[in-house]
């Protein structure tokens, strides 16, 4: 009888921050899938077991740990009881974030606050925790799942947009730190919008009733493309094209791509019915979906996309012109 093949990340130990629902979720079963044994944690239990169960059908050793990652604390003790699990950490994906919607000053500040302790701190938290880890045992992997959020503001959300920009500074800088550990990398994915669980979580103060606008993408393609970033490290990837192309014209155009998308979003808060407001999942565990996938604006297929990704673009055109017509016009 001839020998299986070890699947290719057979033996190694990766810890999944978020891993709760959505891209954590998916990212979890990825790995799983390709062998490797799992330490889960996000804030919510009774969501992580689920996905341990599922991890646990592919075979693998799988650890639950109810964690806080806004809290130091909780982040160091999180390296301890993985380490006490498998006794080294191969991989650490940070994942967890929150999200909150609405215009700036009508967002109460503790809700800010919270944001920017999660997707901000959150992952310094894991960095300061990890770091050491690797740096003794000389190797290791430092995922930080940013989103295009990291390049570009998102409108009417400023909070998420100021932790994103925070993480990107965090990376780069640590990318400079680790540059004499040939074998420690510290890696930045920025997704465009993912079709998962998360914006059903989000809190919500703009009476809009919120799902992910086109164009949108798998969390599962993103959680391949996690997978395969841990494999073959890079300091910046860009799993979908939207990505890329959201980044290079932002770099072109920036106070135009500000102005459509915040003007849109504007036009949105002034026709929706004003909805009771909710502190989503930032204060507490998330509740109701937690499964990978959540609600999108639209149906998506390939020629969704393309006529979605058209208009998108054709609007940031016609405010690029307009921008500039009324510059002329203005000239004395």
């Amino acid at each position: 009888m001839k020998n299986q093949r070890r699947p290719p990340f057979f033996g190694e130990t990766v810890v999944i921050t978020g891993a709760s629902s959505g891209i954590g979720k998916a990212t979890a079963e990825a790995f799983a899938e390709q062998g490797a044994d799992l330490v889960l944690a996000a804030r919510g239990e009774e969501a992580l077991n689920e996905t341990a169960k599922t991890c646990r059908k592919f075979g693998v050793e799988v650890l639950v740990v109810p964690t806080d990652i806004s809290v130091a604390e909780e982040a160091h003790r999180l390296v301890e009881e993985a380490l006490a699990f498998s006794g080294k950490i191969d991989y650490w994906v940070n994942n967890a974030g929150v999200l909150a919607f609405g215009k700036f000053e009508e967002i109460p500040s503790e809700v800010t606050d919270q944001i920017v302790k999660t997707n901000l701190l959150g992952y310094m938290h894991s960095a300061h925790a990890v770091l050491p880890v690797f740096k003794r045992q000389k190797k290791g992997v430092l995922l930080n799942n940013i989103s295009i959020g990291g390049w570009m503001p998102a409108p009417y959300g400023t909070a998420y947009t100021a932790s994103k920009f925070g993480v990107r500074g965090m990376v780069e800088t640590l990318q400079g730190e680790v540059s004499d550990f040939p074998d420690i990398h510290i890696c930045a994915l920025y997704p465009g919008f993912q079709r998962s669980s998360g914006i059903g979580h989000a809190a919500n103060y703009s009476g809009i009733q919120l799902s992910t606008p086109p164009p949108s993408f798998d969390p599962r393609r993103l959680a391949t493309a996690i997978v395969r970033t841990a494999k073959n490290p890079a300091e910046a990837s860009y799993p979908d094209w939207s990505a890329v192309v959201f980044k290079n014209l932002y770099e072109i155009c920036p106070g135009v791509i500000r102005s459509v998308s915040s003007a849109a979003v504007r036009l949105l808060m002034k026709k929706a019915h004003k909805g009771e407001n909710t502190e989503g999942n930032v204060l507490e565990a998330s509740k109701g979906n937690t499964g990978i996938y959540g609600k999108s604006l639209v149906s998506v297929s390939s020629g969704t996309l393309t006529w979605a990704a058209a208009g998108i673009i054709g609007l940031i055109a016609a405010g690029f012109l307009f921008s500039g017509k009324s510059k002329k016009l203005a000239k004395p």
